[in-house]
């Protein structure tokens, strides 16, 4: 797989100015999703959550959640798990079945999953096409865990991760930010941030901030 790292969408087609979003960060709305949506959205900032009941929804939040890879950390705790397992890191190994474990797996105080089988085909399809990675942890031959996002305009996006082991979605979170700051990039788009990652570095910051910040990557 071929992947197009500074890949972007020039102009928009599918969407109107993310700037333009209603107070909670509606962009758009469609009847699905596509490979040709997906591209256009994360070039200028926007992003697909599902609610159900309603068609496809498009938000670019008021704030942006991003791990500033200059800032990335690594609590005391992860340092401990580390030296108690002997889990292996890999990227692009499987992606199709990351985005299942994903979309099944049960979390605390969430009910369902936002991940439809619409998205997964999307997202699946996307990845052929090089727009979309994964990132795994193993326990021998077993995956235990996974991270997947897409990567348009320099930036990698994060969509979803599981465990089915305690602490292998962080060792595959905390991975993936090295993965990237090694290549020297400087930010990770986590979109939200969650108790999670804020314990990796994440934080919010104004759409504009990260609207200015996507264009300077778009080299």
């Amino acid at each position: 797989m071929n992947r197009p790292w500074g890949d972007f969408k020039k102009t928009r087609e599918f969407f109107p100015d993310p700037r333009k979003s209603s107070v909670d960060g509606l962009v758009s709305v469609s009847q699905g999703v596509s490979p040709d949506f997906l591209f256009e959205a994360y070039s200028f900032g926007i992003f697909p959550w599902p609610h159900e009941g309603y068609p496809m929804l498009w938000f670019s939040p008021d704030r942006r959640g991003v791990i500033d890879l200059n800032e990335l950390k690594c609590p005391k705790s992860f340092k401990k798990l580390l030296k108690k397992v002997d889990w292996t890191f890999t990227t692009n190994q499987a992606f199709e079945e990351v985005i299942h474990y994903c979309s099944i797996v049960q979390r605390s105080g969430q009910k369902g999953s936002w991940i439809t089988d619409e998205m997964k085909k999307a997202y699946i399809e996307f990845y052929k096409m090089g727009y979309a990675q994964s990132f795994e942890c193993w326990s021998g031959n077993r995956l235990i865990g996974g991270l997947y996002g897409v990567w348009v305009a320099n930036i990698f996006s994060a969509e979803s991760m599981f465990f089915l082991e305690s602490g292998a979605s962080k060792f595959c979170l905390y991975n993936m930010a090295l993965h990237f700051k090694n290549q020297g990039f400087e930010y990770v788009d986590i979109q939200m941030v969650t108790s999670v990652t804020k314990q990796f570095g994440g934080k919010y910051i104004p759409k504009e901030d990260f609207l200015k910040l996507l264009n300077s990557l778009k080299t």
